[in-house]
């Protein structure tokens, strides 16, 4: 399917009309029109092909991705005046996010996001750079058709090694059976001996393009572990839900005095030791203790009696859904009621929250609530959300939300 939907007649292009809700919604800018809000279409829709929605009037509102097995039916693209929308359109497209990012990192940061989805107006789709290695993951079948196409548009605008090429599991098997597509594929140039490293804020990293986590790493909390490096020297840290470590790596360069990383899966804690591994150049990594501990976090921390000068929570989303938000918030109040029980005088609380359906509003509730109920007294030093390259510019995609706390007592 070409990109471009200028050789379709009006005749034979899908037509929608949706609700009223629906028509002021889209107007709004928001990117997604739910199949629940569409009254009529003029015929079946295939998946990634362009759908014109119209109004009442009978009038051009906006242009999208059509997507007939996903509750989210089109993904907009345009709304306002109609416009073609072919590869001269794409280009430009594309140009923006990057144009956006082109004076926010110097060579010491070599990893970071291209295009962030929805809010880069690519809606379910992320790139992320890993030094030469670019990183494509794809949330929605839609792109499936479009694949090749785009894949030739991001090979023109980014010089790259090669392209990884990831799937939202929901669109896994879709993309093996209808696309011979599949997860952890070699889309563009040849398949790296092991995990990519990169550096950040001149820190190196190895990022499982293939098979890890999201992209590989966990790139939005850039800001929140450089935040972690000024606060570390001479502390005990305690990086909870650590992953790679990330944050342990930045304390320990930042003079911590030691640093535990907690986690359960047992791959995580040896990515982090190589990570570690990595960055023995710098002065205060051989005067920082490192240890690991594989270990479910709650259980851990509950049962554990050492202390704590900063402990990190970090944890992956409570919430995945909507209907989940309520247990979610009670979560987060007990996992940082029992990590406030393991800090020491003086210490500080960092506490994180990845889940979309738990608001910036709430988290931060949720923590403070945990901090009255330990009858310490405290202070609230910073909050932090969405670093630059991964900008929120709708409700649904504002997930990323971190509070700093001092405990004085």
């Amino acid at each position: 399917m070409n990109l471009a939907a200028a050789n379709q007649t009006a005749a034979t292009r899908l037509r929608l009309r949706i609700t009223a809700a629906a028509e002021t919604i889209v107007r709004s800018g928001h990117p997604w029109l739910f199949a629940g809000s569409i009254l009529e279409s003029n015929r079946a829709g295939q998946p990634g092909e362009l759908a014109v929605i119209y109004d009442r009037k009978d009038e051009f509102l906006a242009v999208g991705l059509f997507d007939p097995d996903s509750t989210i039916r089109v993904r907009i693209l345009h709304a306002g005046k109609p416009q073609t929308i072919d590869r001269v359109w794409w280009l430009a497209r594309l140009e923006k996010p990057l144009a956006l990012r082109r004076d926010l990192f110097d060579a010491q940061t070599t990893g970071y996001r291209l295009i962030h989805g929805e809010s880069d107006g690519w809606p379910g789709l992320v790139l992320d750079k890993y030094d030469s290695t670019l990183v494509l993951k794809i949330y929605t079948a839609a792109w499936l058709p479009r694949f090749d196409e785009i894949v030739v548009l991001f090979k023109e605008k980014i010089p790259c090694e090669r392209i990884v090429l990831r799937l939202s599991r929901n669109i896994q098997s879709i993309a093996e059976k209808q696309f011979q597509r599949r997860d952890g594929q070699i889309i563009f140039g040849t398949a790296p001996e092991g995990p990519v490293v990169f550096s950040e804020n001149g820190v190196h990293f190895e990022a499982d393009v293939l098979r890890g986590q999201k992209t590989g790493f966990f790139l939005d909390q850039r800001e929140n572990r450089r935040e972690v490096e000024t606060l570390a020297c001479g502390r005990r840290v305690l990086n909870v839900f650590s992953f790679s470590g990330g944050f342990s790596v930045y304390a320990a360069r930042g003079g911590a005095k030691s640093v535990t990383d907690l986690d359960i899966s047992a791959h995580a804690l040896e990515s982090a030791k190589r990570n570690v591994a990595l960055n023995k150049n710098f002065s205060g990594m051989a005067d920082c203790r490192h240890e690991t501990v594989q270990a479910d976090a709650f259980e851990w921390l509950a049962r554990s009696t050492g202390k704590f000068d900063l402990v990190v929570l970090d944890p992956p989303s409570l919430a995945r859904r909507a209907a989940e938000r309520d247990g979610a918030i009670h979560a987060y109040e007990r996992l940082n009621l029992l990590g406030i029980q393991k800090l020491a005088r003086d210490g500080i609380l960092v506490a994180g929250s990845c889940s979309a359906h738990v608001s910036a509003a709430d988290f931060f509730e949720s923590v403070r609530r945990a901090a009255m109920k330990s009858g310490r007294s405290f202070l609230e030093l910073k909050i932090l959300q969405h670093p630059p390259d991964h900008p929120a510019t709708f409700k649904e995609a504002a997930y990323l939300k971190v509070i700093y706390l001092k405990f004085l007592t």
